[in-house]
């Protein structure tokens, strides 16, 4: 398998975690993509993913799977014993349900904010950018921290009991956020927690 990415971006960071916590990190060849040189927009890239996005699996067959959620969903059934996106109709449920709510409450609502109302990363990669919907987006992920406080407050994990695919786009957001300057509410006790948790994890301490 190659993990088409650039280091350090949040959505990559996603994949190497779900990598780590399935034990699969030596069984995969980093491929860098030098977005800030606009590498992801050649025609050789876009061939595999018309999005243009990092990251991107691809399979031994020439398949390939982009979208962090897909490519997540793919490893964690690969031994057929799936730990971060759930075993039974509720459990998958529920996991997808939360993981959706971390990815547009915070992860791409922060994303919006650094693409639209700060620099980011550049004119030439930028194009249109609206700092007035990026400051729109700067509040959308503040009250996502508030909600996923909330929902911390009688559980360990967004989805339950257990470290799931929901937890880690959270955990890329918060460190997106902290990236683009988006200081977590100081009323956020319970995320605060979770994330001093999460942080110690092996698949992201390391």
């Amino acid at each position: 398998m190659k993990v088409y990415e650039y280091a350090g971006f949040p959505n990559p960071a996603r994949v190497r975690i779900a990598l780590a916590e399935k034990g699969l990190l030596n069984e995969v060849e980093f491929v860098s993509v030098n977005v800030p040189e606009g590498e992801h927009l050649s025609d050789a890239y876009r061939a595999k993913n018309p999005s243009a996005a990092v990251p991107l699996l691809e399979l031994e067959d020439g398949t390939c799977i982009s979208e962090c959620t897909a490519i997540t969903e793919y490893l964690d059934q690969l031994d057929g014993a799936p730990t971060l996106t759930g075993e039974t109709p509720k459990d998958r449920a529920v996991i997808h349900m939360m993981q959706r709510r971390a990815e547009s409450g915070l992860l791409d609502a922060v994303a919006t904010y650094f693409h639209h109302a700060t620099p980011g990363l550049g004119a030439e990669i930028e194009g249109y950018q609206c700092a007035e919907w990026g400051n729109h987006q700067k509040e959308t992920a503040l009250k996502g921290m508030r909600y996923l406080d909330g929902v911390l407050s009688d559980q360990p994990y967004l989805a339950g009991e257990d470290f799931t695919v929901a937890d880690i786009t959270a955990y890329a957001g918060l460190v997106f956020a902290g990236f683009a300057e988006i200081a977590v509410p100081e009323d956020c006790a319970n995320l605060k927690n979770w994330h001093a948790r999460v942080s110690s994890r092996p698949s992201i301490a390391a």
